[in-house]
């Protein structure tokens, strides 16, 4: 019986604006090594992570392991589908699950039921109460026509709908939101009464 190879896409390009850094550099890197983990805990045999923004800071901060690559996207500033454009040209094996840097706390058990029995011609996309979220698998029969339909921000999404995705329910393993916001600060301290 022959097995499927997986690889992993880390999407982390982005200069993170609604955050004010780059998400890559999140936590002195915590979160692109969550992510690293996360696919290669998940049973990806390689990982392919996509630097933009301070690429050169951030690839510091990749973990240093030999199933691990970092590529940078040229044309990171022109959004999500350029990243993942890059990233799909940089994939290997059957079969690639695409997660995103923002999504730290996501457990290994998503990537599990979603990247199951994967194979070249599957499409399938983690869904958190309906909501499309990540992590996604595509087959590598779509990677390049999936590719070509990549431009700006525009993500997987249209082409998955049109080839008809199988949407995989997540939501009883996790809420799959990103974190999007400002790094969280301590609030200021309370004056002292009658201050």
């Amino acid at each position: 019986m022959q097995t499927t190879t997986l690889s992993g896409l880390v999407l982390a390009a982005g200069a993170g604006a609604r955050r004010g850094e780059p998400k890559a550099l999140a936590h002195d890197g915590a979160w692109l090594r969550q992510a690293v983990e996360l696919l290669l805990v998940g049973g990806c045999a390689r990982v392919v992570v996509v630097l933009g923004a301070s690429a050169d800071e951030a690839r510091e901060l990749v973990p240093p392991d030999e199933r691990v690559d970092t590529v940078v996207a040229a044309d990171w500033a022109d959004g999500l589908g350029a990243s993942l454009r890059t990233g799909l040209a940089h994939a290997s094996g059957d079969a690639v699950v695409v997660t995103l840097v923002d999504l730290p706390g996501t457990p290994v058990a998503v990537v599990g039921r979603v990247a199951a029995g994967a194979g070249r011609d599957t499409l399938r996309q983690a869904v958190f109460d309906g909501r499309p979220g990540h992590p996604v698998v595509v087959g590598a029969d779509h990677w390049a026509a999936l590719a070509a339909t990549l431009g700006g921000d525009r993500g997987a999404r249209p082409y998955l709908v049109a080839h008809g995705v199988e949407e995989v329910e997540c939501i009883d393993l996790h809420h799959g939101e990103d974190v999007d916001g400002p790094p969280l600060t301590p609030p200021p301290p309370t004056p002292p009464a009658g201050a």
